[in-house]
């Protein structure tokens, strides 16, 4: 799947991953008014709205990534109507061409890690039939509970030609207080980067990048230039940009020497572009066109900072 990704990225000369985190506060107001007058006052009019929300962006910017990134926890919030919202927007986004990265960071151990890998990567067979039930092509997993929490992933993904990617170096401020402590004289960030690493070297895909990959903030270029060498064949998912204060010269170190190995999430910097002045002119209506024009400046940043 590594090699899908790869590939997307070529096609499109875009190292980015569009993140569908969806917020009411980011719909326009026409289309909750809809669903409102067609749901009532309920989760059933949250998820219409967000699923029509999220259909506008996809095709807007289905020709330019590679890639997008549905956070769950912003599905969940509105129950079950909100999950089949998920479905219906991965589904959608393997319509348009598009790889989806599930941002669930599940990780347990045995047989629930073993769950939550099937339910998001794999299939489960009821009678007769075997079903994918969220199907996206890669997800994120938390490695904190250890190897047995994360090798029930990496069977999945071998069976199902899927990926991960690790959490390793979060974007958030205060992923220091665990990430940041030292052990044995190192940072405990750099251990959890070597067990990628080691992990990879199982699970690899015919170009030779590992299907087990790395999630490390843009907020953190020296740590993702050590992470760099830490996993030479990890490709990282990188979060933190533009909204959180990631800009395209951090993005510099993730990179390897060929220009690959990483590739780029921005959430609601793209999907709420709209509400940003400098794509006021849009208006809601152009809620879409918007989206559209910041993934452009956000390829042109990243070439430039490249030096593509």
């Amino acid at each position: 799947m590594i090699d899908r990704l790869i590939e997307g990225i070529r096609k499109t000369g875009a190292p980015i991953v569009v993140g569908l985190d969806p917020q009411l506060a980011f719909i326009p107001e026409t289309i909750r008014k809809k669903a409102l007058d067609e749901h009532g006052e309920s989760l059933e009019a949250a998820a219409a709205a967000i699923l029509a929300f999220n259909r506008g962006i996809i095709e807007a910017v289905a020709d330019l990534v590679p890639a997008v990134k549905p956070q769950i926890a912003m599905y969940e919030q509105f129950g079950v109507p909100g999950l089949m919202a998920f479905r219906e927007t991965v589904e959608e986004c393997h319509r348009k061409g598009l790889l989806v990265i599930g941002d669930v960071k599940r990780g347990d151990i045995g047989s629930t890690s073993g769950a939550y890998a099937a339910a998001h990567l794999g299939t489960v067979k009821i009678g007769s039939k075997t079903i994918a039930p969220f199907d996206e092509d890669f997800c994120t997993v938390n490695p904190y509970l250890g190897s047995d929490g994360v090798r029930p992933f990496m069977d999945v993904c071998r069976a199902n030609d899927r990926g991960i990617f690790v959490l390793v170096k979060t974007s958030n401020p205060s992923s220091g207080e665990l990430q940041d402590r030292m052990t044995d004289g190192r940072p405990v960030y750099e251990l959890v980067g070597e067990m990628v690493n080691r992990w990879g070297a199982e699970l690899t895909d015919r170009s030779g990048w590992s299907e087990v990959g790395a999630v490390v903030g843009a907020t953190y270029p020296e740590m993702g230039r050590v992470l760099r060498k830490v996993m030479p064949r990890s490709y990282i998912l990188v979060p933190g940009y533009g909204a959180q204060g990631g800009s395209g010269k951090d993005l510099v170190p993730f990179f390897d020497a060929d220009g690959l190995g990483a590739v780029v999430n921005s959430s609601r910097g793209i999907i709420a572009a709209w509400k940003k002045e400098e794509y006021a002119s849009f208006g809601e209506a152009g809620y879409a066109d918007a989206a559209r024009a910041a993934v452009l400046a956000m390829k042109k940043d990243i070439a430039e900072a490249l030096g593509a």
